[in-house]
């Protein structure tokens, strides 16, 4: 009798998968566009990631204690936190705007609801949202333009988005200059092949689905498509923070649907909202608020695409 049955709770089946290891694959992701952040917008850009993530992990380790949790820092969570928060500003924001963006996402939109699991909104885009509101000024300016200087003292310009919907002057930079990150805008959601990488290799690891980036950006490109012509379809595409939100922010585990066809649902309604913000809004981009408001509408979708559980009554 040396193999005796061992009982215990659910779940039987495990993985080796960790939520460290995971993390680290979207660290691993997110370097490249780093690494770029540097070299079109200067030595600020990594200030500002740095102090994004030193606050995002102090602010962890200090919710944790005052809640008497575990302190959970290792799991890398809070570290990818403030990369997201930092990617989310203008290279020329002063070093405490991503510090406040990232003690907020921390503290108010993750730990205050339960820590890594139990947050409803994605805390990195919940900590963008309240430096939106908060310095609406120093959030939508002093865009650094990469193709004529480099450096915190560098040349302003226009984004793409906004000399599309009018709100701003200026010409619009080549499309090969959209795809490598040579265009002014916030410092990890320019260069558009450098993130796609990322995405794909997440997309390999099997960190992420490939269904909620293709639905978004696919949603996005056909309504570009039929409101704006095929003209600009490429623009709205690798401008602004589409790439950024649809591979890095939509995909959250805690915040998005379950099921597949939960997914699509959320992917599309979210392109939908973000071309209406970028048309009709006030803002020349809408990513960051259409995957909060998709959310908090998680949910109710998966309450109603979720199946059956096996042997239980029909809906």
């Amino acid at each position: 009798m040396e193999n005796k049955l061992i009982a215990s709770s659910s779940p039987h089946i495990r993985s080796e998968e960790t939520t460290q290891k995971i993390m680290l694959d979207v660290i691993i992701a997110l370097l490249p566009a780093f690494v770029a952040s540097i070299f079109y917008f200067g030595f600020n850009s990594g200030v500002l990631v740095v102090a994004s993530v030193a606050s995002a992990m102090i602010t962890e380790v200090i919710c944790q204690k005052i809640m008497k949790r575990p302190i959970a820092i290792s799991d890398l969570s809070a570290v990818v936190t403030g990369m997201l928060v930092a990617f989310n500003v203008p290279p020329s924001a002063p070093w405490w705007i991503p510090v406040l963006g990232s003690a907020f996402a921390i503290a108010i939109a993750k730990q205050v609801f339960g820590g890594i699991g139990f947050n409803f909104i994605n805390p990195a885009l919940a900590g963008r949202a309240f430096l939106m509101a908060s310095w609406p000024t120093r959030m939508m300016s002093g865009w650094v333009d990469p193709a004529v200087a480099n450096g915190v003292d560098a040349i302003t310009s226009a984004t793409p988005l906004a000399i599309i919907k009018g709100t701003a002057e200026g010409q619009l930079p080549s499309l090969m200059d959209m795809l490598l990150g040579r265009i002014p805008g916030c410092i990890g959601e320019t260069s558009a092949i450098l993130l796609i990488i990322g995405g794909i290799y997440l997309i390999y690891r099997g960190v992420i689905k490939w269904i909620i980036p293709v639905a978004y950006i696919g949603t996005v490109a056909v309504l570009a498509l039929l409101i704006d012509g095929g003209s600009l379809v490429l623009y709205h595409i690798f401008g602004g923070g589409l790439m950024l939100g649809a591979f890095y922010m939509a995909t959250d585990y805690s915040t998005s649907p379950i099921t597949d066809k939960g997914k699509v649902i959320y992917a599309v309604s979210a392109g939908v909202l973000t071309m209406i913000i970028r048309k009709f809004g006030g803002y020349p981009e809408g990513v960051s608020y259409s995957i909060l408001i998709m959310n908090i509408v998680t949910p109710i979708i998966d309450k109603y695409v979720s199946p059956n559980l096996f042997g239980g009554a029909k809906k």
